[in-house]
């Protein structure tokens, strides 16, 4: 492999990990605040032990998030200088006001929420949650324009002399029409995961002989949990067909190589459940179509034109000339590697599928005060999670690869954005480096995980309820740390 394989394996890589911890992240901070506002209306211990529970299992989440997400900033500039040169005038408004203003707001609350039990009043405690919430709701905003921005280009001009994209419009970027519909479809599905989440563990400790006398609480998890996760799950379906018309759209290739059509269809362009290729991946063997399925997908209409991708290669020959920057793309080869983006494509769509049938199949067999006592419960539910994650990194994979060989789509290939001064030897060592460092985190973040899930939920111990401002006792009292 050169320079180019190595760095984009790096990034794929420390990318990919990174976002495992994103929509546990962005899910579970809604959901614990949903759980502490539920204990104060209805007064119900369950409701707060379970908010300090999956609270708990919330920063563990939210600390390795936070460590694995510093490394994508230090390699952009160590593996992809010309990358960031290029998109640095860009990228610098979206991801400076994400740094100062959302991740700000996460932190500053979120250590409150955590020192404050016994110092803040109860609905201003409770509110510190729905203000991480929040926060993390706008540190996604910022971070999806920025990448939005990489899949359809607006409110720049290109520079000559400096060779760089200069911002001319700010409100357009955050306002990219595949932004638009890229964050409530990201959004929607991180609460589908997180309530997956909530749901499996509640699952497993349900089941558990020696947590029998919590059973009512943990059911509650598994409600909660299987509402918002069917819910979510009908709502990713909903951005996703709205997603995918845009991407028609503004990356006709990309829809192209998620179906592996390769001729154009005039009408009725079928959907392909499975598709059988050369494994060059640039012809169809054998196929099994469901007919005009996929124009309605791409366009809205069941007789809807899809472009296909030798069509598609032509017509970028034409606008972008014969290069596309990579030697093992051929000149004029604008198309993805098309195992990747098909295969990609569909288990993204079939394992959050599983996830809303799970959760429906869970709403029904806990119906009416029933009580599923299987054997196979615990252990089948609590895999709905591990799905979950999977289909999020799966649509993470399609949306990028899907790109390939743009970096930036119509302005740069990747190719052209690796760091020309990086040899092959440094980046060798960078990624066998990061990935060791990823693989003791992931021991850690399993080893926590798995250490207090297996404890359970605290007793219930009501806590103080302080006014605000306090008395001179409660000033010279310590902040207590909850866990």
């Amino acid at each position: 492999m050169d320079i180019l394989d190595v760095a984009r394996w790096q990034f794929g890589i420390t990318t990919v990990y990174h976002f495992l911890f994103v929509p546990i992240t962005i899910g579970l901070s809604l959901l614990v605040a949903v759980m502490e506002t539920m204990w104060l209306r209805s007064a119900k211990p369950e409701w707060l032990r379970l908010a300090k529970f999956f609270g708990k299992l919330f920063l563990i989440n939210f600390a390795l998030g936070l460590v694995t997400g510093i490394v994508q900033e230090f390699q952009f500039g160590m593996n992809w200088s010309d990358y960031s040169r290029f998109v640095g005038d860009i990228f610098g408004a979206p991801l400076a006001v994400e740094a100062l203003l959302a991740f700000f707001l996460e932190s500053t609350f979120l250590g409150i929420w955590i020192f404050g039990w016994d110092r803040v009043p109860r609905k201003l405690h409770a509110s510190c949650m729905w203000l991480v919430h929040i926060g993390t709701l706008a540190s996604a905003w910022f971070i999806l324009a920025a990448n939005s921005w990489m899949q359809h280009p607006v409110g720049y001009e290109y520079n000559p002399d400096t060779g760089r994209a200069e911002l001319t419009d700010f409100w357009a970027v955050m306002t990219n029409k595949v932004q638009l519909v890229t964050f409530p479809h990201v959004v929607a599905s991180a609460y589908m995961t997180a309530a997956a989440f909530i749901l499996g563990i509640s699952a497993w400790l349900y089941t558990k002989k020696r947590f029998e006398q919590d059973r009512s609480m943990y059911r509650m998890g598994i409600r909660l949990g299987a509402v918002v996760a069917l819910v979510a799950g009908l709502a990713v379906s909903i951005t996703g067909d709205f997603q995918g018309k845009i991407m028609t759209d503004v990356q006709p290739m990309k829809m192209a190589a998620a179906e592996a059509l390769y001729e154009t269809e005039a009408s009725e362009a079928p959907f392909s459940l499975f598709t059988i290729g050369t494994p060059d991946g640039k012809e169809e063997k054998f196929s099994i179509t469901v007919p005009g399925l996929l124009s309605f997908l791409a366009t809205g209409h069941f007789d809807g034109k899809v472009e296909g991708i030798n069509d598609l290669r032509e017509q970028y020959k034409q606008e972008y000339g014969q290069d596309p920057g990579a030697a093992y793309y051929s000149p004029g080869d604008f198309t993805p590697y098309i195992p990747v983006t098909y295969w990609s494509f569909r288990f993204m769509i079939g394992l959050g599928l599983v996830v809303a049938a799970g959760a429906a199949l869970v709403l029904w067999l806990t119906r009416k005060g029933r009580t599923p006592t299987a054997r196979w419960f615990g252990p089948a539910v609590i895999a709905l999670p591990v799905i979950a994650v999977a289909a999020n990194s799966f649509g993470w994979i399609f949306t990028e690869m899907g790109r390939q060989p743009w970096a930036v789509f119509g302005l740069m290939t990747t190719a052209h954005g690796v760091s020309p001064g990086v040899s092959e030897l440094e980046a060798w060592i960078s990624i066998i480096v990061l990935t060791l460092l990823y693989a003791v985190l992931a021991i850690v973040e399993v080893g926590l995980l798995v250490k207090y899930v297996k404890v359970g939920a605290d007793p219930f111990e009501e806590p103080p309820s302080p006014t605000l401002g306090g008395s001179d006792e409660d000033e010279d009292r310590p902040l207590a740390f909850a866990y």
